[in-house]
């Protein structure tokens, strides 16, 4: 048989095959890769652009059945509703005198307040006040709605595990028949119940899988870095802490995790990639994380995607106050699965050679 004659019939059995909706592996090897190369790019969101919208929005969006949330798109996702491949983040605001209508679904969420105070979440008939810095939990199919009975606007950064959840077809949704749960426990009922560092009430025997301490006080996560701030810390990342279930010391979601971690005066982190993504939120200081070869240049209120298999290093830039970076991550998905890996980078001192800088 010619070679001619050889292509001919290897073309026709290929399109036979895939219009019986079969392909050969051979074709796909290409897509086994030696590592993960994410679609989704780093990006930032600088704090101006999005104040700028935030105030915008209300004057121009209302809040109805859904939420004045302004969720962050990743440019290398095709525009797909997702910040990194697994979780979506979003800024939120709340007015005056709004309640934002009561609802459930099955993707988490969390909460890190960015602005105002005296606004509430209510979360299965359990109101949590806010407070800047504050991290509240909406954890999946909880009923929750919110509302701001104070006279300032409150706005804080949305986390949920939308695309993980859609990637999975196990997204549900429910409104609720009216606009607010009853309330049925004390305000801040978690917080008196399961907010002891290190202390369990015996008596209660679940152990949901989800942390059921809903407010995590910003007076109490900066009290403990403080604690910390002459500790050597982590090379990768400085002092950085893990926001952690009280009842069995994990993760606070099974999806996402929350981190918070203080840089030094002048301190530079060596650089480190791992599978799993992250969004940072800059909760004061100003710094710079270099992220493979490009840096990004940010200060107070900036929101920092970091892609899987990112090198990354991160260092704060003033010589006299700390910098604090708030991260929601999806590692213990990657840790449940077996799939978390992590490599440090090994040449020139451990820090990359910045090749080009982000332009908002």
């Amino acid at each position: 048989m010619t070679r001619q004659a050889l292509t001919t019939v290897e073309a026709d059995f290929h399109e036979r095959m895939h219009a019986a909706q079969i392909h050969g592996l051979w074709e796909l090897a290409s897509q086994m890769t030696r590592h993960p190369e994410p679609k989704a790019i780093a990006h930032m969101w600088k704090s101006s652009l999005l104040e700028a919208m935030v105030r915008e929005s209300g004057e121009v969006v209302p809040v109805g059945e859904e939420r004045r949330a302004l969720q962050l798109f990743n440019p290398g996702l095709e525009g797909r509703w997702a910040t990194t491949n697994t979780m979506i983040a979003a800024v939120q605001l709340l007015l005056p005198g709004e309640v934002a209508r009561a609802h459930r679904h099955t993707p988490t969420a969390i909460r890190f307040i960015m602005e105002g105070a005296g606004a509430y979440t209510a979360v299965d008939g359990e109101r949590v006040y806010m407070e800047p810095g504050d991290l509240i939990l909406t954890p999946s199919w909880a009923w929750h709605d919110h509302g701001n009975e104070t006279d300032k606007p409150v706005v804080w950064m949305d986390g949920l595990d939308v695309p993980l959840v859609q990637a999975l077809n196990a997204m549900f949704f429910q409104m609720y028949d009216v606009p607010q749960v009853p309330l049925s426990k004390p305000k801040n009922a978690s917080v008196h119940l399961h907010g002891h560092v290190s202390l369990n009430p015996t008596w209660v025997k679940e152990r949901p899988r989800s942390s059921p301490l809903l407010l995590y006080s910003w007076e109490t996560t900066w009290q403990s870095l403080n604690a910390l701030r002459d500790v050597d810390g982590d090379a990768h990342d400085g002092v950085a802490l893990e926001y952690t279930h009280p009842q069995t010391g994990c993760s606070l979601l099974p999806t996402m995790a929350c981190w918070i971690q203080m840089l030094r005066p002048g301190e530079r982190t060596k650089a480190h990639r791992h599978t799993g993504s992250a969004v940072y939120y800059v909760v004061r200081g100003a710094g710079e994380t270099i992220i493979d070869g490009r840096r990004f240049a940010w200060g107070r209120g900036d929101i920092i995607v970091l892609p899987s298999w990112a090198l990354h290093e991160h260092a704060n830039v003033s010589s006299r106050d700390a910098a604090v970076l708030f991260s929601i991550q999806d590692r213990p998905v990657l840790d449940a699965l077996g799939l978390y890996r992590e490599e440090a980078l090994g040449e020139n001192g451990g820090h990359q050679k910045v090749i080009s800088s982000f332009a908002a």
